[in-house]
C-alpha cells in the first residue's frame, strides 16, 4: 500500500496568497487576498494555541 502524502506549499503571486494543498492524487488551489491571508493566519495561531492549551488540561 502506497503512503499518501499530505503537502501544502505557499506561494506569493502579484496581490494574492496562493495555497496549494495536496494529499495524495487530490490537489485544492486557494487564492486569498492579503487581508484574507492575515485573517487565516490569526485564525491558526489561535486554534494551535488553544489545541496546546487542551493538552494541558487534565481529566480527572
Amino acid at each position: 500500500m502506497e503512503s499518501e502524502e499530505r503537502k501544502i506549499v505557499v506561494d506569493i503571486e502579484r496581490k494574492r496568497v496562493r495555497i496549494t494543498i495536496s494529499h495524495g492524487e487530490d490537489e485544492e488551489i486557494l487564492k486569498l487576498s492579503l487581508d484574507e491571508a492575515r485573517d487565516l493566519e490569526k485564525k491558526l495561531n489561535s486554534t494551535v494555541e488553544d489545541y496546546f492549551q487542551r493538552q494541558n488540561l487534565r481529566i480527572d
